[in-house]
């Protein structure tokens, strides 16, 4: 029988002509593909997103029948700001008077982070439609300012952010998590267990569909491939702990077959080149279209991800970085000492100790050492995996089968 569902989040990103759409809107788009009806409703105030040409405060509907809407949100640029935590509670002041009397009444609401907020205005509108709330955490606050943002947990704010968490874990009918062991924080939180799902990143197969080749040019500035290319994509800022790959960059100068390419821009890309720019064998490259990464990561030996050491990634990791780098099947090194996921489910790579430079420089040189073909053969699973594990049709069903049983 057909169902309503809502998903609300300040950050979701609908099917547009050059994106395929955000995990929860790929959700969405399976739920309405199963003969359920489905509510969106986002902001625009995510700058990796242009939603200004989309009716604001309006419904729109998409294609495949979703309702969406779009609340106009107090814009900030920078993350680590007075002005984000304004953009929260505009975001949820214009949610509550929102005039939703035209929208499906819902059977469940899921209110997918950041931010936290929103489990508020969810549990007002379970109240009012008698329907459950899901309680969704794509990433887990406050503890990731605590841990990598350098507030302290007397900070008013984390204080703040803290109790809406707890009652948030407390007052929802089902918690969903897309790191594997959030039920561990949840525990830690609450001081009781409480259920979790896992419902983590996904794989759009019209993805592979879209891939844009890069400008020739651009290849042979950037990604020369008679190099061996150590290829990092993505933002460069203070959460990607990327002092590792710069730090291996100078180890390593004296081999002229190795190259360090950074793909990407961010808050602390011109503090970087400014620092390690001197270094003839790391390459700063701009920024690339979502669908042009494919393009750039082909052109790559290794692949690269870091973080912090952290308690964050105790409860594991999903990131979307991870599945751009696995369609890629490209060997994939990572500093990283969570609960591992994906990369050894897969066999695609390495996890090394997070911001231990020596091993990764020692991993680099073997695999430097390694033929071609051996290299390939290690990240040659990884797509078949994903599609196999990871295709967002698999996970809308299980999805739907915790919801509804």
């Amino acid at each position: 029988m057909s169902k309503t569902i809502w998903f609300i989040s300040k950050y979701c990103m609908p099917e547009l002509k050059d994106s395929v759409g955000s995990r929860g809107w790929l959700l969405m788009k399976e739920f309405a593909n199963r003969g359920n009806k489905t509510v969106v409703i986002t902001s625009n105030s995510n700058h990796l997103n242009n939603l200004t040409n989309l009716n604001l405060n309006k419904i729109n509907y998409s294609p495949e029948g979703i309702v969406f809407i779009i609340l106009n949100t107090y814009k900030h640029s920078i993350a680590k700001s007075f002005g984000r935590v304004l953009s929260w509670f505009n975001f949820e002041w214009n949610l509550f008077w929102l005039d939703k009397r035209s929208l499906p009444k819902p059977d469940v609401i899921i209110i997918s982070s950041l931010s936290l907020l929103t489990i508020l205005n969810g549990f007002f509108l379970k109240k009012k439609y008698h329907c459950k709330l899901v309680f969704e955490i794509r990433d887990i606050w406050p503890l990731t300012l605590i841990e990598e943002g350098g507030y302290k947990a007397t900070n008013p704010l984390i204080i703040f952010l803290s109790s809406i968490e707890r009652w948030g874990y407390k007052k929802s009918d089902i918690i969903i998590g897309t790191m594997p062991k959030l039920a561990k924080h949840v525990h830690n939180v609450l001081g009781y267990p409480k259920p979790v799902h896992c419902i983590p990143m996904g794989i759009d197969k019209k993805m592979l569909t879209r891939i844009e080749k890069i400008d020739q040019n651009y290849i042979n500035q950037y990604l020369n491939p008679n190099f061996f290319n150590i290829i990092y994509a993505g933002t460069v800022g203070i959460t990607n702990a990327l002092e590792n790959f710069f730090h291996s960059a100078e180890i390593l100068k004296n081999n002229p077959k190795i190259r360090f390419v950074i793909i990407g821009d961010g808050a602390l890309k011109k503090v970087y080149k400014k620092k390690y720019g001197y270094l003839k064998n790391l390459i700063f490259a701009p920024k690339i279209k979502k669908n042009q990464v494919q393009s750039a990561l082909a052109c790559a030996d290794i692949l690269y991800f870091s973080v912090f050491k952290s308690k964050v990634w105790e409860y594991g990791q999903s990131l979307n970085k991870i599945i751009d780098y696995m369609i890629s099947k490209k060997p994939i090194l990572a500093s990283y000492s969570g609960y591992p996921s994906m990369i050894n489910e897969a066999d695609c790579g390495f996890f090394l100790p997070a911001q231990d430079t020596k091993a990764l420089v020692k991993k680099i040189e073997q695999l430097f050492n390694m033929t071609k073909n051996d290299r390939l053969a290690i990240g040659t699973n990884s797509l078949c995996w994903l599609l196999k594990n990871r295709t967002y049709q698999k996970l809308a069903d299980n999805y739907l089968k915790i919801l509804f049983g």
